[in-house]
């Protein structure tokens, strides 16, 4: 079995994050963030606090959320659902938002989960071809993805509209070229 091996430097921070992959354990509390279990597909927010990633700690792909500052696994609820395969996750600006590939049915769909409401919603449900690599903006706008609707691999990006809630660092206001 091969195992992965994901190095992370933080320097502002002081410190080395190694996550190196492969059995099942509870992620939340102040667990080492290094293990034998397979951990991959790092994310960071915007502010450098969240970091994301795929593991098997419970025998299945699920995203794990580490809290940098606090070095600690947290549980955010409604984040990791049953019977579904999750992969590359994405985190807004204060990782109020996260988007992943959740795979229920072997078919890929893409996955906004918010952190404020502690819900998930499937933004491609119905969409007829494959899907992967989302990426969050900042703000959580946008999503940009890669798809094969038209038999290669294009990219395409998804505008969730004017009217949402942004994720903005400590309530500040927007101006003209915040975000962008």
């Amino acid at each position: 079995m091969k195992r992965a091996r994901i190095s992370l430097s933080l320097i502002g921070l002081g410190f080395l994050v190694a996550v190196t992959g492969c059995s099942q354990v509870s992620l939340e509390g102040e667990l080492p963030l290094n293990s034998r279990y397979r951990d991959e597909q790092p994310a960071l927010s915007g502010d450098g606090r969240w970091l994301a990633f795929v593991t098997n700690r419970n025998g299945k792909n699920e995203i794990a959320i580490y809290n940098l500052l606090e070095r600690q696994f947290v549980h955010w609820d409604g984040l990791n659902q049953s019977d579904v395969i999750a992969a590359s996750p994405s985190l807004s600006r204060t990782g109020r938002y996260v988007v992943y590939i959740s795979s229920a049915r072997g078919r890929p769909d893409i996955v906004l989960y918010d952190r404020a409401t502690g819900r998930s919603e499937i933004l491609t449900q119905g969409y007829r071809s494959w899907l992967r690599n989302p990426r969050i903006s900042p703000n959580g706008r946008y999503i940009v993805f890669e798809t094969s609707r038209r038999g290669q691999w294009d990219i395409e990006v998804l505008d969730r509209g004017p009217k949402i809630e942004l994720d903005m660092a400590d309530g500040t206001p927007l101006t003209v070229n915040s975000y962008q």
